[in-house]
């Protein structure tokens, strides 16, 4: 993450704020990455237990507050990441600038919604706060390894998931032709509904045919299910491998964190320390 933005090199608070924040090499770092890694996850927990009636009918305030210390720890965090940037905005519009802003912005909607018809409204919001587990991915570093390796398979991946949806019509059409709405397959949706769950291999059973033809496309169906399994996932696979390997080749700065470097570089291309 630390390659992506830029210091504010004019302050020196601010370019020694963005070491300890962006760059987890070093010891400041390390401390902080482990407090708000604990952070995300006790704030997680605050928002399930609050979910638990029990729990919130005897521990609701003591929950309300955690949840208010912990949303005003992220807006703290958020702000210091943008002081700390040459170039805040490019945070802010980035992937990991939306999820700490999904961190704390469901809190403060709650305040202006009150009402008990707004009910519905504070609950989704209080859910989405569980994006915070999302913060959690920058700090793995084997995160970007996978990222890399989806983004090369998304065509390969888009292509299998066509075919797939087209073989899901195709059945759902032939079962609801076979079995009709005495059956239970009243419709084409719905029997498409079921060729999802029976070629996914989920199987919940609320529908199910009745007629030995529809029993035989079922089954054939279902032994479809098991062999495209394994596609996506050699596909990612192979791709996960090429990222791998193509990384090992990088040497990366232990400085500013920049991994664009040949395996034999000595200086960092971007603040010419050494690797």
């Amino acid at each position: 993450m630390s390659g992506k933005f830029e210091p504010y090199t004019a302050s020196v608070w601010r370019s020694s704020i963005y070491t300890i924040i962006f760059e987890a090499d070093t010891r400041a770092g390390k401390a902080f990455d482990i407090l708000l890694f604990l952070s995300i996850i006790a704030s997680v927990i605050v928002v399930m237990l609050d979910s638990v009636k029990d729990i919130h009918n005897v521990y609701g305030e003591e929950l309300y507050i955690a949840e208010w210390f912990f949303t005003f720890l992220f807006s703290a965090e958020y702000l210091i990441r943008i002081l700390s940037l040459k170039r805040p905005m490019k945070y802010v519009g980035s992937f990991f600038g939306i999820v700490d802003m999904l961190a704390i912005l469901p809190t403060y909607l709650s305040i202006i919604l009150p009402g008990s018809q707004y009910l519905i409204a504070i609950r989704i919001l209080r859910i989405l706060r569980i994006f915070r587990v999302l913060k959690l991915v920058q700090y793995i570093s084997e995160s970007q390894q996978l990222m890399s390796a989806l983004w090369a398979s998304r065509r390969k991946i888009a292509v299998f998931l066509f075919t797939v949806l087209t073989m899901i019509v195709i059945f759902g059409s032939l079962m609801y032709l076979v079995e009709g709405e005495e059956n239970g397959f009243s419709s084409i949706p719905k029997s498409i509904y079921w060729a999802v769950v029976t070629l996914t291999t989920v199987g919940y059973g609320d529908i199910a045919p009745k007629t030995n033809l529809g029993q035989i496309l079922a089954s054939l169906i279902m032994i479809t299910g098991y062999s495209i399994i394994a596609v996506p996932t050699g596909i990612i696979s192979a791709e996960i491998a090429r990222a791998a390997k193509n990384m090992a080749k990088l040497a990366t700065c232990p400085q500013c964190g920049c991994a664009e470097h040949a395996s034999d570089a000595k200086y960092c291309k971007d603040c010419a320390s050494s690797i």
